[in-house]
Formats: structure tokens, sequence, C-alpha cells
């Protein structure tokens, strides 16, 4: 069944105003915790320079995924002009804590709102995971709210701190130094900081 969530529809085109700026010009793409799909169909629509690999936990997401997919090559093939190919491969089942992704080397890493709603081992294993993956050179890019030197940057991102601890303590707007302290040991650079509508960021990682 496709999924479609409000925020992936808000946040795709700022999101992609910065992917096209950051990425290479060739490559694979794996994007951890793609939710319902509807970011990497429409990244890959507009990217068909590379190559996307959807990933999530949720079983019910790897089957939206799917079907944004399908949408997205049903629609390419009946407007020749698009020139779009399969470029979304087939979502894997990932557990960002897991010691292994099975996916291989990759040129970028792209993840958005998931460490907030998730405990710090899963912050910990998705660099942990970067790591691991994420070619020499490449890019990261995490998006999502975060924040900075210990405070809020807007008080509703506060609020929502707060409505998060509320539904699970281990979760939890992160700072972005110890995200950026996560990722420094798994030799990736902090390159950007790029403020992004509903005072959410993308950090822009690189090695």
């Amino acid at each position: 069944m496709k999924l479609c969530w409000p925020a992936p529809e808000r946040n795709k085109t700022p999101i992609l105003d910065v992917l096209r700026r950051v990425l290479p010009e060739k490559g694979t793409l794996l994007e951890i915790a793609s939710g319902t799909g509807q970011h990497v169909a429409y990244f890959a629509e507009q990217l068909p320079h590379l190559y996307f690999v959807p990933s999530d936990i949720n079983l019910a997401n790897l089957e939206s995924i799917r079907a944004h997919r399908d949408e997205l090559l049903t629609r390419a093939n009946t407007s020749a002009a698009t020139g779009t190919e399969n470029n979304v491969l087939e979502p894997r089942e990932i557990d960002v804590r897991s010691s292994d992704w099975a996916v291989g080397k990759v040129e970028a890493v792209f993840c958005a709102n998931m460490i907030h709603i998730a405990p710090w081992s899963c912050t910990v294993g998705l660099l942990d995971g970067v790591g691991r993956n994420l070619t020499v050179p490449g890019v990261f890019v995490l998006y999502g709210p975060f924040k900075v030197a210990g405070r809020h940057t807007a008080p509703s991102n506060e609020e929502f701190d707060l409505t998060l601890r509320a539904r699970d303590e281990t979760w939890g707007v992160r700072d972005v130094e110890a995200v950026t302290a996560l990722a420094e040991a798994q030799g990736l650079v902090l390159d950007e900081r790029v403020a992004m509508p509903s005072n959410n960021q993308c950090l822009v990682f690189r090695r």
C-alpha cells in the first residue's frame, strides 16, 4: 500500500535544493529510514544520474517504498521525454544498529527525520554504518531538527522536544555537537549546516 505523509511533501523540494548542490555527479545514494518512499521517488526522478537504495526497518514502509517506485517507473515509461530509468533499487530492510547493512560501498548517504524519534543508540549505529559504507570521497546528509550549543533554535522545537520525550524518554532533538563528534570519529567532517524551513537543518558531512 502506498503511503503519503504531509511532512515529506512539504520538505522534499528544499531538501532537493541542498542535494543538487552537494551530491556527486554519479554514484549510488543510500537512504536510511526512507519512510513512505516519497523522498526517494522524488529525488530519483529529479536526479536521474544517480542510483538510489532506499531502506527502512518497518515492513509496511518497505511496501510503500515499492509502490512509490513502481509509480515512478510507470510514469517514466509513459513519458519518454523524462529520460528516467530504473534508478531506484530494491528497498532494503536495515536496522541501523546492525553491524552489517549488506549494501556495500556507496558514494552518498541521506537520512531525514530519524534520529530524534529513535534512541541515541540508533544515532550511534547510523554514524557507525555511514563510516563503514561511505566511500572516500563521500557525502552524508542528515536532515531534521537540532539543538546548537545545547539550545533549541526555536520555541517550537523546544515544545516538540518535550512532546517527543513524553512519548519516549529515549527520544529527543539531538545536539549538533554530539552528532558531529560521532561523525568525526568516522572520519567525517561537518562541511555545512544549512538552515531549512520549519526550523530544521541539513548537516552536510564529507570525507
